[in-house]
């Protein structure tokens, strides 16, 4: 992707939530910047940087001579749990700027470094990372913005305040979560059509204006404006009618996704040792798929936050023996809410001939594998995208945030899926799911996924528009301001 003179190399300080959907994309651009010519900083948080280590083994961040991890502290008390934190104290240690003066002492030890280590040229921080844009500023560096989910997701919260100013947040009361409230229709947001209530991000069912998330996403939207710019996990063809709308709300902005697919540029062996998985792969996911008949195989995975019950657990596990497929699950051992995950003996039992169970799993490899022909999921982007990027059909069972917003767009807008009703039952599972494999509407849905892999495919490649804008962002906005 070319190369820059290593006198004048730029420094590059990545910054991603510490979450497993945002440090995976994050290290994917960091690694395309590497391909530019960028000396790459990674920053994890010390928590997630432990976590890593213990995931990927001891030596697995010493990193590249011109690509090194650090850690800074995120604001909570120290923690070995081997889980997804929880979202709401790591947003408001983030908005109350706790990681603001570890992220600036940062900056100026790798500055102070010089010349061991280029001085630092920019900073690629994650959206809701937004404290970095005031350290990049003090340094008079660019700070670009990472948005890591949909472009209908951030259009959703961009439209906060909108859904205040119309009265219909914050709630009146709890009740309005299950009296049919939230399916009002919301038709005045340009760019959203046929929306209801139900299906803006998450955090608006509260009835307290000061909740944490709701107002972390206030905040975050506010401050997203002093950006030098944005840049965004999607592609045009597939989200533009969005995209138009938040370009007139916000910094200049480029698309660049799905950048799991982007990453396909990055021809150096040397970065491909550089990984992101806070959980354990495990070995056999896709030596178990060989030889399994095109389209034949269920495969599930809610993702590195979602949680449920062990009630919902056993629905949805009764709901796949009952379709008589064969299925690959990916169980985290913190799936379950408050306990450990466990599966019905007799369930397990009596799929044991037909199933694979896994801790976590290379996900994107077991999406374009032939042998899957349905993806039961969460809906969140980075899985949206990856089952793009293999051409498979959802079944959608949103859990919060912008995951609502994607299941809504995935199941109108872009026609890859359905929907389960939140109050899961093992015969909406089974009848979905056996719709989605063999129904006509499950035909249609694996047309249109495959019409949009191909989309994918071509903003991706050579000349393609989101490889075309990365490469504008690296030469118009980062490169003009490498002072050497």
């Amino acid at each position: 992707m070319g190369s820059i003179p290593s006198d004048s190399k730029p420094h590059a300080v990545c910054m991603p939530f510490p979450a497993q959907g945002h440090i995976t994309p994050m290290l994917t651009v960091a690694k395309l910047l590497h391909s530019s010519g960028f000396h790459i900083t990674f920053v994890n948080t010390e928590y997630n940087h432990r976590r890593l280590l213990r995931s990927l083994g001891p030596t697995s961040l010493n990193g590249l001579p011109d690509f090194q991890f650090t850690a800074i502290p995120d604001g909570l008390p120290f923690s070995e749990e081997d889980r997804t934190q929880d979202v709401p104290p790591l947003c408001e240690s983030t908005m109350t700027n706790k990681s603001l003066p570890y992220f600036r002492d940062l900056l100026c030890r790798l500055n102070e470094s010089y010349p061991t280590t280029p001085k630092v040229t920019c900073v690629f921080s994650d959206f809701i990372s937004s404290f970095a844009i005031d350290a990049a500023r003090e340094i008079g560096i660019p700070c670009v913005l990472l948005w890591t989910a949909s472009a209908c997701g951030l259009l959703g919260y961009l439209h906060y305040r909108t859904l205040v100013e119309e009265g219909l947040i914050p709630l009146k009361d709890m009740d309005q979560l299950n009296n049919g409230y939230l399916n009002t229709p919301v038709d005045f947001v340009p760019g959203f059509s046929d929306m209801r209530l139900k299906d803006f991000p998450s955090f608006i069912r509260t009835t307290d204006p000061n909740d944490i998330l709701f107002k972390f996403f206030l905040d975050v939207m506010n401050r997203a404006t002093t950006a030098s710019v944005i840049a965004i996990n999607t592609f045009r063809e597939f989200e533009q009618p969005v995209l138009d709308q938040i370009a007139k709300m916000l910094p200049p902005m480029y698309e660049i996704g799905p950048i799991s697919m982007l990453s396909h540029q990055i021809k150096e062996s040397s970065l491909k040792s550089l990984s992101s998985n806070l959980w354990k792969l495990q070995p056999g996911c896709l030596d178990w798929l060989e030889g399994k008949n095109a389209g034949s195989i269920v495969y599930i995975n809610f993702g590195s936050v979602t949680v449920m019950t062990n009630q919902q657990l056993a629905e949805f596990a009764w709901g796949l023996a009952n379709t008589g497929y064969q299925f690959l699950w990916t169980i985290r051992p913190d799936l379950v809410r408050g306990d450990t995950a466990v599966l019905p003996e007799e369930f397990l039992e009596e799929t044991k001939e037909r199933r694979l169970l896994a801790s976590w799993c290379p996900q994107e490899a077991v999406l374009k594998h032939p042998a899957i022909g349905a993806f039961l999921t969460h809906s969140g982007w980075n899985s949206t995208l990856e089952t793009i990027s293999g051409g498979v059909p959802v079944v959608s069972w949103p859990f919060f945030a912008e995951q609502q917003t994607n299941c809504r767009f995935g199941c109108t807008e872009w026609g890859i899926g359905m929907e389960i009703n939140n109050n899961v039952k093992r015969i909406e599972v089974e009848v979905l799911i056996r719709e989605i494999m063999e129904g006509e509407k499950g035909k249609r849905m694996k047309e249109r996924a495959q019409k949009w892999k191909e989309s994918a495919a071509m903003a991706t490649q050579n000349g393609g528009p989101s490889l075309v804008n990365f490469q504008k962002l690296v030469n118009e906005v980062l490169l003009p301001n490498n002072s050497g």
